[in-house]
């Protein structure tokens, strides 16, 4: 298949490249800044490109040959400089929205691809009937575990938005929220999958690896089993 990603030298979207990669997909790999991106790139069957994911004229222009586009897209790169993404991130919670509009607005034009959006855990439910992000008092207490400042609640509730805005559209989408903690870590291939709540562990943590996230999203474009829907993991 060929896979567009978008944010491809992020935590997530990086390991997606090498994931799809290494089972024989052929990748374009987009990038804010696709010429130093690039550079040293030494594996066949990748492709880098720039696109503008806020602008569905320049999304639009990229989906020719693409069987599905996946976005990683958030404001800054965390895996570069996390504070710089946090900073960007509570500044202008709005940007998931655009995206999320940007992007349905280029399917009009082709609406045989697939779209995935890695989007929050924030919209997950930690409650029956109660969404993360619509619980100020649950959101800070998250927020506070993973060290994150309470600012950063706005672009959480930012993130929830952007999935409405895709539950809004007859499109082929999926949403994925990964674990309520995610970083770099083992590719165990060994996971659980769940829909609208967190999937935790044991311990009752809410936790995956970026290598298996993933593992999820490209079994996710190989074998479709969330289309306008929303998926989790987690241990």
């Amino acid at each position: 298949m060929h896979i567009g990603v978008i944010g491809a030298t992020g935590t997530i979207g990086s390991r997606v490249v090498t994931e799809a990669l290494g089972r024989g997909h052929r990748v374009t790999a987009f990038s804010r800044d696709a010429s130093s991106a690039g550079l040293g790139e030494r594996r066949e069957n990748v492709t880098w490109a720039e696109v503008d994911v806020l602008d569905a004229a320049s999304i639009a222009a990229v989906l020719p040959g693409l069987d599905v586009l996946i976005s990683g897209y958030q404001p800054g790169n965390a895996a570069r400089d996390f504070t710089d993404t946090v900073e960007r991130s509570i500044a202008d919670p709005t940007v998931h929205v655009t995206a999320a509009r940007a992007l349905l607005a280029a399917l009009d034009r082709h609406p045989r691809t697939r779209l995935i959006v890695i989007g929050g855990a924030g919209s997950l439910e930690v409650e029956p009937g109660v969404v993360l992000a619509d619980s100020e008092e649950l959101l800070h207490k998250t927020l506070d575990e993973l060290g994150l400042p309470r600012g950063y609640a706005a672009s959480v509730r930012g993130a929830r938005d952007g999935l409405n805005v895709l539950r809004t559209s007859n499109r082929l989408w999926t949403y994925f929220s990964p674990a309520e903690y995610i970083a770099p870590g083992e590719r165990t291939g060994r996971f659980r999958i769940g829909g609208d709540q967190p999937v935790r562990d044991a311990d009752g943590r809410s936790r995956i690896s970026a290598e298996d996230a993933a593992v999820a999203l490209v079994d996710e474009v190989e074998l479709p089993r969330f289309v306008q829907r929303r998926f989790t993991i987690g241990y």
